[in-house]
């Protein structure tokens, strides 16, 4: 059992919902954040926060300030608030691209650096982030959102690199998601190929625990059978 705390953040989605109950039921003491308005019933979390818009800083630091001072400290952060978008690169209008970055790259940043102080004090810090399969390669309709991603993943090697022997810093890489959302986006595609929620969770509960303190600047494709 664990009485770490850890903060994930766009807790109230498919992916983060079945992170946080992994979390919890690993004994962590979990703060769920997210955007939306209200938490979904039966978070079972130390905290919810909700109505962060993580793509400003001041938010962020005011949040995980107040997390910190709540609980005494901050353990690990898992960044899993983002957003996706399925744009050809033609047009005139940039304005997928600027939200793909503010939603998947700035967020992530914005956090990181709110709650890195805590994560020093504690001895054995842990971020982990949500990159994706897709900035590996970039294929049509996906160049924003993996230009986006590919930046998380730069933004995990620098911070691992930056913060070495004080903080983990790694990111999981999947593919599609099984989740209604996307079975609702794809009808006809083949859904027992996708990752699951729980498979990421797995992955990601390890890399939040004191057993991955030998892994740092790690990018590791979790993606079921694709």
């Amino acid at each position: 059992m664990s009485d770490r705390v850890v903060v994930v953040t766009g807790a109230f989605g498919a992916l983060g919902r079945t992170v946080v109950q992994r979390l919890s039921e690993a004994g962590n003491g979990v703060v769920a954040v997210d955007h939306a308005p209200t938490a979904p019933q039966g978070l079972a979390v130390a905290r919810t926060i909700s109505g962060v818009d993580l793509t400003d800083a001041a938010q962020a630091q005011q949040v995980l300030e107040a997390v910190a001072g709540e609980f005494g400290g901050i353990d690990a952060l898992v960044n899993i608030a983002g957003g996706f978008v399925w744009e050809t690169v033609d047009g005139n209008s940039n304005g997928s691209w600027e939200r793909m970055h503010a939603l998947n790259l700035m967020t992530a940043l914005n956090a990181s650096r709110a709650a890195l102080p805590w994560l020093v004090q504690g001895g054995s810090g842990r971020i982990v982030n949500i990159g994706a399969k897709a900035a590996l390669a970039a294929a049509t309709g996906m160049g924003a959102y993996a230009a986006s991603k590919a930046g998380v993943h730069r933004l995990t090697e620098a911070l691992a690199d930056e913060y070495k022997g004080r903080v983990t810093v790694n990111a999981v890489l999947p593919s599609i998601i099984d989740t209604p959302a996307n079975r609702k986006d794809m009808p006809d595609a083949d859904w027992s190929t996708w990752v699951r929620a729980d498979e990421l969770a797995v992955v990601i509960g390890f890399l939040v625990s004191e057993d991955a303190s030998g892994i740092t600047g790690a990018l590791i494709p979790v993606t079921g059978r694709v």
